[in-house]
């Protein structure tokens, strides 16, 4: 059956080295089903190539005959990319795959195509059963002149890549989160959109044909006189041009310098170079954030689309809400560092800038170049205004040893995995440590460490809390300009009640780091707990412009607009995101409290917090309710349990027992509760009872201004 379009004889062929199908039939599988499905996808039939024949002449150990340039005629081309695929020496390499290449470039339509939306799109259409090596990658995007963006059938865990198999038995299991059904789709929906794509242009060529097939029988008589009036035309045109033209042209409308860097993809053969990776990334990040002229996504929010199977790049900016994305790959040979980096026009899907860096790092400084060096090619790409404090904050090395270096990179990978304290937090622990042994006086591992000791704190006299206090203090004292560092510092004295020395720090911060998404955020926090809400508001809100998807800075907005009695605009901003999938938004319970919707939280059977919160809810929304015994009940139970003494006064604020929340507040500050009491002049539960003498005595004890 031919093809769609007239002059070709097929609208797909598939190529393949005969290895991968000749034991499992993959190969024949994958076609029967991309058939199946391109029945359901196009009305019309969809002609396809693909040799299964053991005997036909286009194997790879037979000659090629003059048959295949003709079936090679074809509308898409369709590779199936394995170990063994990418071999010069090959026939379907050199026949099928380079051959395509060669003859789709000269044809009508050429090797790329406009697709409807606007973006560019190869008739190579890879698909990927393996992850490759480097060497392979490149020899493939030398062939096609980009990159290869091939839909996937990789099967991805420790130690295992392999094809993706139609029935597989652990999905769930496989680390690029790939079924084999969405794939199949996805390579019919890739097929439709550049067939509609070359049909239109077919239409278009139709549309225009006559007008360009026009014979000119042009009369050489008075051509002199002819071309005498014609310049002298061009020449009053030109200086009406000169005069005239530059004030009718509007300047267009330049693109926010908003960007996304995208998680690196770790090349590399041993997985535990990822950490390396992450942190090269990171670094990258933080550079691009130092500068004001660009609106840099944080990693929080970037981090979920991490791995080779993610949307494509247009939805990608459109739901971080940006113009510009950043892809990234390294891989590392023992000394030797290779990395590949691309900006990407978000909106067009359009390379702008591409570069690859190699270097055998021997210090620190060699991973410093590289990380400045692209921050500032990206920044020169996007035309955006470097200050010179800027220039000198992105060119700042950190004075340490590669070993010192390389464990503080493992110490952040853990801390940013680990999320809350656990084993991640553990193993972040002893790597800072490690970095902090190998090197004292290097700042950022005492920074990570102070976090990292204040998750697992539980009260301001625990010893974990003592030593987040002495890794803030040391991580300040060794870098007195890190707006970080004083921020941790400022947390630490308002959970010891200093509230004037810790507004300072964070006043300071916000002076040294005033773009810093941790800084807004942690400053949003502060100013919430004093009772400020416009200043609260204001920076969570600058936060969240960085950070639109970082669960901590919603919650803290939320939390801002919920201690401002804003409750309605607080209760829309959490109804909100819970509609995007963050449903661990703590407040908005807190909200339904305050409007006095108990029924509503008994009702509600899914909490996405942890049980013990979930319970002084519930015993919250007892005691609102007038159920007394049942309230009761849970408190008892979460008295058992240990929690913390503040959350059981908050419960008992709810059943009008003034005796019951005075006795629990008390008590949490006699425990020095961490974080909680520090809201106590704030928290609207207790608004009522602020009056009482004991509350008065807590509030002058923890000497709120």
């Amino acid at each position: 059956m031919p093809s769609l379009i007239p002059g070709y004889n097929y609208d797909i062929f598939i190529s393949y080295r005969q290895k991968d199908n000749k034991h499992d039939g993959w190969v024949t599988e994958f076609v029967d089903n991309l058939k199946g499905e391109l029945e359901s996808t196009f009305k019309e039939e969809i002609s396809v190539y693909f040799d299964i024949n053991p005997h036909d002449g286009l194997l790879e150990t037979h000659d090629v005959d003059e048959s295949l340039k003709e079936k090679l005629k074809c509308l898409i081309f369709i590779p199936i990319i394995s170990r063994t695929y990418c071999d010069p020496k090959s026939f379907a390499w050199e026949h099928e795959f380079r051959a395509f290449v060669e003859q789709a470039s000269k044809d009508q339509y050429g090797l790329k195509v406009k697709l409807p939306n606007g973006n560019v799109a190869s008739r190579v259409l890879p698909v990927q059963i393996y992850d490759l090596d480097k060497n392979d990658t490149e020899l493939f995007e030398s062939v096609i002149g980009g990159v290869l963006r091939g839909i996937e059938f990789i099967y991805k865990s420790a130690g295992v890549n392999r094809p993706l198999r139609a029935k597989e038995d652990h999905p769930q299991d496989n680390i690029k989160n790939t079924y084999y059904l969405d794939q199949i789709n996805k390579v019919a929906n890739a097929v439709k959109e550049i067939i509609t794509a070359i049909k239109s242009s077919s239409q278009n060529e139709k549309d225009t044909g006559p007008i360009l097939q026009v014979e000119h029988t042009h009369v050489k008589k008075n051509q002199k006189t002819r071309n005498i009036i014609i310049g002298f035309i061009i020449l009053i045109l030109i200086i009406l041009g000169i005069q005239i033209i530059p004030g009718l042209i509007k300047p267009t409308t330049e693109q926010v310098k908003s960007i996304a860097i995208l998680p690196f993809f770790n090349d590399s053969p041993d997985e535990e170079n990822e950490y390396f990776i992450n942190g090269i990334m990171d670094e990258v990040m933080n550079n691009l954030q130092a500068i004001n002229d660009l609106s840099v996504v944080s990693r929080t929010s970037v981090e979920q689309y991490r791995g080779s199977d993610k949307p494509p790049i247009p939805e990608i900016a459109r739901k971080l809400n940006v113009n510009y994305i950043v892809e990234g790959s390294g891989q590392k040979y023992g000394t030797v560092f290779r990395l590949r980096v691309q900006l990407i026009d978000g909106n067009r899907d359009m390379h702008l800038w591409a570069d690859s860096y190699e270097r055998d790092i021997r210090e620190t400084k060699d991973i410093f170049v590289i990380q400045t060096t692209i921050a500032e090619a990206i920044a020169a790409e996007l035309k955006a205004v470097i200050t010179p404090e800027e220039k000198q904050k992105i060119g700042k090395t950190q004075e340490t040893n590669l070993e010192a270096y390389d464990a503080y990179l493992k110490g952040l990978f853990f801390y940013e995995r680990g999320g809350v304290a656990g084993e991640d937090n553990n193993n972040a622990i002893k790597a800072f440590r490690e970095s902090i042994d190998l090197d004292s006086t290097f700042a950022l591992p005492w920074t990570y460490l102070a976090m990292c000791y204040w998750r697992n704190a539980v009260s301001t006299i625990s010893p974990e809390f003592r030593e987040a206090k002495r890794a803030a203090e040391k991580a300040l004292e060794l870098d007195p300009t890190s707006g970080i560092a004083l921020v941790n510092v400022a947390e630490i004295l308002d959970n010891e009640y200093d509230f004037a020395a810790a507004d300072e720090k964070i006043k300071l911060a916000l002076q040294l780091d005033p773009g810093n998404q941790y800084v807004l955020r942690n400053a949003g926090r502060f100013y919430t707990k004093l009772g400020k809400p416009n200043e609260s508001i204001e920076y969570c809100k600058k936060a969240l412009q960085s950070n639109p998807n970082n669960r901590t800075v919603l919650n803290y907005l939320i939390q801002a607009l919920f201690y401002a009695g804003h409750l309605d605009e607080a209760m829309a901003t959490s109804l909100k995101y819970k509609e995007m999938g963050y449903l661990e938004l703590d407040s908005y319970y807190k909200i339904l409290l305050e409007q006095g919707n108990f029924n509503r939280i008994i009702k509600e059977s899914s909490f996405e917090m942890t049980e013990d919160y979930h319970d002084v809810l519930m015993a919250a929304a007892y005691f609102g309710m007038g159920h007394k015994n049942q309230a009761e009940e849970i408190v008892t139970k979460l008295i058992k349990k240990n929690i913390s003494s503040y959350w059981i006064a908050f419960a008992y604020a709810y059943g009008n027992n003034p005796e019951k929340v005075n006795e629990w507040l008390e008590k949490s500050f006699d425990k020095r509760e961490k974080q909680v009491l520090t809201y106590l002049a704030v928290e609207p539960a207790f608004k009522k009872y602020r009056d009482l003498p004991a509350v008065k005595k807590i509030l002058q004890g923890i000497k709120y201004p």
